[in-house]
C-alpha cells in the first residue's frame, strides 16, 4: 500500500479554477431589466463566461420561465442573453442552481 491513498484531501486547498475548483466563474454577472413599450420589459443577462453554452442557457430559461429569450451580440459587452419580461429573480436562481455562478458574483439592476 502507498502512503499517497492516506493523504488529508485539503478542500480548502487553492485552485486555478474559481471558487472552491467547482467550475464557478469569478467575474461579475450583470442581470438588467429594460423598459420596452407599455408594460413590456426585457430582461437581459451580461457577464457569463463565455466557456457555457449561451444557447443552451437561455433554452433552459425559456422552457422553465415560459418566456421566449435568445442570444444578442452587443458591440460592447459580447453575447448578451435577452429574455422577455421581468425575470430578474428567476434568472439569478437558475444561475446558482446550475453551478453557472454564486451569489455573490450576481449583480441585480433595476428598479
Amino acid at each position: 500500500m502507498t502512503t499517497d491513498q492516506f493523504k488529508a484531501f485539503d478542500p480548502f486547498a487553492d485552485t486555478s479554477d474559481g471558487i472552491g475548483g467547482s467550475g464557478i466563474q469569478t467575474a461579475l454577472i450583470h442581470i438588467r431589466i429594460q423598459q420596452r413599450n407599455g408594460r413590456k420589459t426585457l430582461t437581459t443577462v451580461q457577464g457569463v463566461d463565455p466557456k457555457y453554452d449561451f444557447k443552451k442557457i437561455v433554452k433552459a430559461a425559456k422552457k422553465e420561465f415560459n418566456c421566449n429569450g435568445t442570444v444578442v451580440e452587443h458591440p460592447e459587452y459580447g453575447e448578451v442573453i435577452q429574455l422577455q419580461g421581468d425575470q430578474r429573480e428567476p434568472i439569478r436562481m437558475l444561475l446558482i442552481k446550475v453551478g453557472i455562478a454564486a451569489t455573490e458574483q450576481i449583480k441585480v439592476h433595476g428598479f
